[in-house]
């Protein structure tokens, strides 16, 4: 009687595994706005130089939303618009939005809210979340535990950030780094061997100090004085931040892949969050993965906070080919970090 028990454990474990659900990404959206705030453009705003710039973060460009009225929805609006239309997919199909962004509209209600409004995704329940640049690798976690729970078919992560509008340009530590930007991804069940395998994420108040907006929350409501004061601005302590980013960005990236069992040799892509180029370098580096391994678009969007992993899918979508191992990394304020290990569902 045991024997057969164990026969019958053998012959039925293995099939019970295959059908562990997973999320897949099945298709990424985008959106930049139009104007082009170029390096050279700076030089007359701040006391710096195109030189400058480059070789230190590899940035040259960035997109600037302009239009009165328009808010980081306008640009998840769109991305989500493209990401349907991409898929083939109803809006009426969609079970749930949650958009990563510390920028949203408006206090409330969530931007998340207002996308789905204005894109017809009534049947959807959606929020935010805020985790600075981290924002839109802790939303496709999120995203993806409501898939592997069976509860929902067809989540959308929307990651995006209107940067322009909380940055002082008088400021050169942080006005060089920032642009606008939105990217989206549709999640969708799979019993096969692809999609979200593995992530690992971390967070340190202690960072709080190094990299924050001061004014506008609970803690420091608008006054005339903290306007006048531009306390309502991105404050950053670069070298601090430039220092906890480049160890801990590159340390979670190499340890999701050593608990997969992954060397250098069989990732298809790093997609890391684009704040700095001197850090995803170094982040690339301690993985063992070469330069043409790197997804790379800083240099024409700069920094788009929650919205730089989404816009480097979009950029890259019809490079990558079903079966791809990908590691998807970021870091930010609060402080933030982790790493994603995707295996890609789909040719484009």
């Amino acid at each position: 009687m045991l024997g057969f028990c164990r026969a019958f454990y053998f012959l039925f474990e293995p099939k019970k595994a295959m059908n562990k659900i997973r999320a897949a990404i099945t298709g990424v959206g985008g959106y930049v706005p139009d104007y082009v705030l170029s390096n050279k453009e700076l030089e007359k705003m701040v006391e710096t130089t195109d030189e400058w710039i480059t070789s230190r973060t590899g940035i040259k460009e960035r997109r600037i939303l302009k239009g009165e009225g328009l808010g980081t929805s306008y640009m998840g609006i769109k991305a989500v618009q493209q990401l349907l239309e991409k898929t083939k997919t109803s809006p009426l199909e969609v079970d749930l939005i949650i958009c990563a962004t510390i920028t949203p509209d408006m206090p409330f209600p969530a931007t998340a809210n207002l996308i789905a409004a204005e894109v017809g995704a009534t049947n959807a329940f959606n929020f935010d979340i805020s985790a600075a640049c981290s924002g839109f690798i802790y939303a496709l976690t999120t995203g993806a535990k409501f898939i592997e729970s069976g509860v929902y078919k067809k989540v959308i992560v929307v990651g995006g950030d209107k940067m322009s509008s909380i940055i002082n340009y008088q400021d050169r530590t942080t006005c060089i780094i920032f642009g606008d930007g939105c990217g989206a991804v549709m999640l969708e069940p799979t019993t096969e061997h692809f999609g979200i395998i593995d992530s690992i994420h971390r967070s340190d108040g202690n960072g709080a100090q190094f990299l924050n907006m001061k004014a506008g929350g609970s803690r420091m409501p608008a006054t005339r004085e903290s306007v006048d004061a531009r306390l309502h601005y991105v404050y950053q302590e670069g070298s601090t931040v430039f220092k906890f980013a480049v160890t801990n960005m590159a340390d979670i990236s190499a340890k999701v892949m050593e608990r997969n069992g992954l060397k250098g040799s069989d990732i298809a892509w790093l997609a890391p969050h684009q704040a700095n180029k001197r850090i995803i370098d170094y982040t690339a580096e301690r993985m063992g993965i070469t330069e043409d391994k790197v997804m790379m678009n800083i240099e024409k969007y700069g920094n788009t906070t929650a919205g730089t992993i989404p816009l480097l899918l979009w950029d890259y979508e019809k490079k990558l080919k079903k079966g791809d191992n990908i590691i998807i990394a970021a870091f930010g304020g609060g402080f933030t970090w982790g790493a994603i290990y995707v295996k890609w569902g789909y040719n484009s």
